[in-house]
């Protein structure tokens, strides 16, 4: 019986740890920085379809951080990268 309480108990640890962790990883693509060089990089593009999708895209991504959906934010913040590669 203790030992299915410590099997448990890690198992809630481990639940409670996931998201927070997964959380933070999204956080960090969405940054002031990776906002700026995604601007440049839109900038420098040619006109076109790629170049509206990137640029509806980072303002999505800086209404998210500024709404504190750091998630969102970087799930946008990614769309706008890839937009600016072709890929």
């Amino acid at each position: 019986m203790t030992k299915l309480l410590g099997v448990i108990a890690i198992a809630a640890v481990a639940f409670a740890v996931a998201p927070a962790q997964a959380a933070k990883h999204a956080a960090g693509g969405c940054s002031s920085a990776n906002l700026e060089h995604t601007e440049t990089a839109i900038e420098n593009m040619a006109d076109g379809d790629s170049k509206f999708v990137a640029q509806k895209e980072i303002a999505a991504a800086q209404d998210s951080l500024l709404n504190g959906k750091m998630g969102a934010c970087g799930a946008h913040l990614n769309k706008a990268m890839r937009a600016t590669t072709g890929k």
